[in-house]
């Protein structure tokens, strides 16, 4: 079951980004040539956090179709059971995947541990034009 692996390179990342803040939810795009069953990441998730600080998070899931575009003639369609790679207007065989292979930490959740924190006036993230909760990218 990769959704293990998955979640414990997902969870070191959350973390290192977080610096440590409690997290709610962590956002995921996720196309559907990952082989990722959604439901098997979900568990997965919740035992790999388990007693560490992101215990308690949930994963939000956005599934991204597998959409195959024509080089020739620009037509999208999505990628299904009975479709191979040739365009299935022109028929050539210039295609490229789209989409639907993503794996993207898109955003995550984090919240003040102390309710008081949002009653203190402009701190750190202010300063540097982030709202609260926003993740700085250093």
């Amino acid at each position: 079951m990769h959704e293990v692996s998955l979640c414990r390179q997902l969870a070191a990342a959350v973390t290192r980004a977080t610096g440590g803040r409690p997290v709610e939810t962590v956002h995921l795009r996720v196309g559907e040539l990952r082989q990722v069953v959604p439901e098997a990441l979900e568990y997965a998730w919740t035992f790999v956090v388990r007693g560490t600080p992101l215990d308690g998070s949930t994963l939000s899931l956005d599934h991204v179709p597998a959409v195959l575009s024509c080089d020739d003639c620009l037509l999208q369609t999505r990628l299904g059971p009975a479709l191979g790679f040739s365009c299935p207007a022109c028929g050539s065989a210039r295609t490229h995947l789209s989409s639907g292979e993503e794996f993207v930490l898109t955003a995550v959740d984090v919240h003040d541990e102390d309710p008081a924190d949002h009653a203190r006036p402009a701190g750190d993230d202010a300063q540097r034009g982030l709202p609260d909760g926003a993740l700085s990218p250093s």
